[in-house]
């Protein structure tokens, strides 16, 4: 579809370039010339909520429009969401998505899903590497009802006895799960875990194992995270020292957490979706 504005670019290219009249352009062009002639005008409100709509759009590159729309509410925009959807067109912007095949298989049932905070973590590894080439090692942990990023603590190499120090420490602070969701990875199983979790009274709860999809499939929530956690940082940038790394990953969990509007969440961020529960469910807690 091309826009009143596309056709009046349009109009004056022909007028220029082969000098016939506005009338004769307009006609080819299909543009009326009254709409020619108007002048659009913009109000300074207008403008500061493009140029706020156009910063966000930089700093966020795979956020669209509506988490956009979150964001400029909170920002303090009164701005509904179809207005903010004809600005993003108009200033061309949009979200590349990667085509994705779907496999045609029987999904797995999944036996346990968070139903209230700390009810199910999740755990994962994510793999990078430093501007040197020398990898980096990231285990995620997560809350699968409230979405809320517990870790994503990187180094070299994390042992069994490395994850366990990480639950540990979210523990300390946080109390443990009733069910800890994980993929069969040799950390995961291994016995320094598996007394660890026996220990805190928690139930280990792993993916079938034999097939990589079947376990995404279980552990689609943390899978869901890795994806952001990938999409909106590890591509992006490059680290020259675990230091960095570390600082960004905080920085990043720090704002999926406390920033980031969740589509899942109603768009509310994970932490505002946790007070909020625990709010209405006070009596329960």
């Amino acid at each position: 579809m091309v826009t009143p504005n596309q056709k009046r670019v349009a109009v004056l290219a022909l007028v220029d370039e082969f000098g016939v009249s506005q009338r004769r352009a307009c006609l080819v062009v299909g543009q009326y010339r009254s709409t020619q002639r108007h002048c659009l005008i913009r109000s300074p409100q207008e403008a500061g909520l493009r140029e706020r709509i156009r910063a966000l759009a930089v700093k966020y590159p795979r956020y669209g429009y509506r988490r956009v729309h979150v964001m400029l509410i909170r920002d303090g925009f009164a701005v509904n969401r179809q207005r903010v959807q004809r600005l993003w067109r108009l200033e061309g912007l949009h979200v590349q998505r990667p085509k994705r095949r779907k496999p045609k298989i029987a999904r797995v049932p999944v036996v346990v899903r968070g139903q209230y905070p700390n009810h199910v973590w999740a755990i994962d590894f994510q793999f990078d590497e430093t501007a040197d080439g020398r990898p980096v090692k990231i285990l995620n942990v997560t809350d699968e009802f409230t979405r809320e990023a517990l870790a994503t603590n990187a180094a070299r190499r994390i042992t069994a006895a490395g994850t366990m120090a990480v639950l540990d420490q979210i523990r300390e602070h946080r109390g443990a799960p009733q069910f800890l969701r994980m993929d069969n990875g040799p950390e995961f199983i291994a016995d320094t875990l598996r007394d660890w979790c026996k220990e805190q009274n928690i139930q280990a709860n792993y993916c079938d194992p034999g097939s990589p999809l079947n376990e995404r499939q279980q552990n689609g929530r943390i899978e869901s995270f890795n994806s952001r956690l990938r999409d909106e940082l590890l591509t992006r940038e490059v680290f020259d020292s675990m230091w960095e790394i570390r600082f960004m990953l905080e920085e990043h969990r720090n704002n999926y957490n406390h920033y980031r509007p969740h589509s899942a969440l109603s768009y509310l961020t994970p932490v505002e979706y946790a007070t909020k529960w625990r709010t209405e469910n006070s009596v329960l807690v």
